[in-house]
């Protein structure tokens, strides 16, 4: 089905860029030529077929259309994509996946079917989930997914027991980081990463510079420095801390959010990723530091863990990229599944799925 795997590969052009909307990839074809294409736009308007219909034009008509969710079918900011699809004249829709929004979720497809074109579902439906499968967890788990990436050596380090960690990993895998960063709509790290590392936590691949998450900071003690680089430039920041903790907003740009803590006075990581969906977050990238990593998988929140290897070595005395998990017996460990391998110049990029 090589239309509905380009409509899948239009989708993920636009990943972690289309707010709260799923980046829906859609193709329209007639006589076997495409004539029209479209993904979500960044923002998350127009959507996919809008798009994919303008540039098909009156050649809609009598055409088949390809797309990776099924079509919205209510009226929200914009008329519903039913609607466009049965005003052009199509003959038939084939989608690769339900949507799971309960004011679409079968709707849609009932939508087009009563205006007598042919649906045929689910096309390629496992590829479809996984480029969905931000919006699909935000819908039905109220967070958003959520992605682990760690930098190591071989050892699993992620600094010298100095504290010097530049650079582990290769120049091939930092641009993997960033472009990591790239597809994800916001990017967290914990309070110490910030004040060891002073990290940007932008996007700095060339013609990439515009895609740069929203960035998440935890600081349940407030001890961030107000001049930290987290707080410079246009990116917005998202500060996290208790409500007992009195924090000055540091730049216009920063927007602080106030929750319980924990009775080990921590942040809920739970919470904090409810507020996350709330305000629209389909994909999370976890960035740092082993604190957090620890957190996060004790949490049983990590969908999918993407590690660079280096292949230095640097011993036990360096600082794991995993802090203490206070597992008691090999059956209480987490599990993980390998997706896929590649070599980065040297360096090894692994990609676990939660097993």
């Amino acid at each position: 089905m090589r239309f509905m795997q380009m409509a899948i590969s239009l989708g993920l052009r636009n990943l972690g860029h289309t707010g709260a909307n799923p980046s829906v990839g859609c193709i329209i074809v007639k006589n076997n030529h495409i004539i029209g294409r479209g993904v979500t736009a960044p923002g998350g308007r127009p959507h996919a077929e809008t798009i994919a219909l303008a540039m098909a034009g009156k050649e809609a008509k009598g055409a088949t259309v390809y797309i990776t969710l099924e079509p919205c079918a209510h009226h929200g900011q914009t008329p519903p994509c039913t609607e466009a699809l049965i005003k052009a004249g199509v003959t038939k829709v084939i989608i690769a996946l339900r949507d799971p929004d309960p004011r679409v979720n079968g709707n849609g497809e009932a939508q087009l079917k009563n205006a007598g074109i042919i649906v045929e579902c689910w096309f390629l439906s496992e590829q479809a989930k996984e480029l969905h499968a931000g919006f699909i967890s935000r819908i039905t788990l109220n967070r958003p997914t959520i992605t682990l990436k760690l930098a190591t050596s071989l050892d699993g380090r992620i600094a010298l027991a100095n504290g010097k960690s530049r650079w582990i990993t290769n120049e091939r895998s930092r641009a993997y980081a960033h472009r990591l960063r790239a597809n994800h709509d916001a990017i967290i790290v914990g309070s110490n990463t910030v004040i060891l590392d002073n990290p940007q936590l932008t996007c700095r691949l060339p013609g990439l510079e515009d895609r740069s998450p929203v960035r998440i900071i935890l600081d349940g003690k407030g001890k961030i420095p107000s001049d930290s680089k987290v707080f410079s430039g246009s990116t917005p920041t998202w500060l996290f801390t208790t409500k007992t903790t009195k924090i000055t907003q540091p730049t216009d740009n920063t927007q602080i959010f106030y929750t319980d803590a924990t009775k080990d006075g921590m942040l809920p990581l739970r919470d904090v990723c409810r507020t996350l969906s709330e305000k629209g977050i389909n994909r999370l990238l976890v960035e740092g530091g082993s604190l957090l990593a620890a957190s996060f998988l004790n949490e049983q929140l990590v969908d999918e863990i993407h590690w660079l290897q280096s292949p230095k070595i640097i011993g036990g005395d360096g600082l794991p990229a995993i802090a203490n998990l206070s597992i008691q017996t090999l059956e209480d460990n987490h599990v993980f599944r390998t997706r896929s391998t590649a070599n980065l110049e040297g360096d090894r990029l692994l990609i676990l799925k939660k097993a």
